[in-house]
């Protein structure tokens, strides 16, 4: 564990220089509350904003009633991340659940030394470890501890289900990163309702070796989500071209949803240096949570 975490604390310490000299000091903007929240009603008065009135209370005869608000400026993060099968593709020590776990222990540093509560939820196709959120030093080892420690009980993929225990989960609006490689389908409507709920973050983790096929016959290829050996043709054209097909359309479908409903979209791969990509991610970010 010691490790870990000082391979972590190394990456954290190479993102916080990069973006705290090309951001002039607001790193902190990305983790905190950037609105409004809800805090309850009173009587309407002259003067008030049209905008706030309640119509539900309103509608109930006793008068007219609008929303008050206060300002957020504590944040929760939750990080959801894939821990199934399919995330064991790559080479040892940077497989894609490696990577996965990686990236969420490097920005739960981050999230945690700005003062954020941060929480984690693992899952397959059932969830495999829920840590409320929480702060400080303690909090960061309960995750990695968390992560690393963790023997999941199903090696299938549920997305959907994810999104939905996640849904009732978390009442209150939170920053939530969702880490997996999305091989996945039928999650899609489940997204769009996070989306419209939370500050939705997507980290996609891809491996090389799902795209590109090397040349070496008939060969047997086992699925360890289904338990299943299937024997392909890795020299067959057609067998390349529907597995690129495939995994194009899923890749392409996922990031115009990303777009349409303003979800900040990162895309990693197992064998690449990720910290330029999370800072160009953090920039992004920053940039919303001013215009917000």
């Amino acid at each position: 564990m010691k490790e870990i975490v000082k391979k972590i604390r190394k990456y954290e310490i190479r993102i916080r220089k990069a973006i705290n000299s090309q951001m002039q000091g607001d790193f902190h903007s990305i983790f905190k509350g950037s609105g409004l929240e809800f805090d309850d009603v009173r009587t309407y008065q002259y003067g008030d904003d049209v905008r706030t009135i309640d119509w539900n209370v309103t509608a109930k005869g006793h008068g007219t009633f609008v929303k008050t608000f206060i300002e957020t400026k504590e944040q929760t993060v939750f990080f959801l991340v894939d821990v199934s099968g399919s995330q064991q593709i790559g080479k040892p020590g940077s497989d894609k659940l490696s990577i996965s776990k990686e990236i969420c222990g490097v920005l739960s540093l981050v999230a945690l030394k700005e003062s954020s509560k941060v929480g984690l939820i693992c899952f397959t196709d059932q969830k495999e470890r829920f840590i409320k959120p929480g702060k400080g030093n303690q909090q960061l080892y309960q995750i990695l501890n968390g992560l690393y420690q963790l023997e999941p009980k199903s090696l299938k993929t549920d997305i959907s289900q994810a999104i939905s225990y996640t849904l009732n989960a978390i009442k209150k609006r939170s920053v939530i990163f969702l880490i997996s490689d999305f091989i996945d389908d039928g999650y899609i409507k489940n997204l769009k309702a996070m989306a419209k709920k939370h500050d939705l973050v997507i980290i996609q983790v891809n491996d090389k070796r799902e795209k590109e096929i090397p040349n070496l016959g008939i060969i047997p290829v086992y699925d360890k989500e289904e338990g299943k050996t299937t024997w392909v043709n890795t020299s067959s054209s057609s067998f390349k071209k529907q597995i690129n097909k495939t995994y194009a359309q899923n890749t392409e479908e996922l990031r115009q949803v990303c777009r349409k409903f303003q979800i900040n979209y990162l895309s990693v791969d197992t064998e690449e240096n990720y910290v330029p990509k999370m800072i160009r991610l953090f920039k992004v970010r920053n940039k919303t949570v001013k215009r917000a």
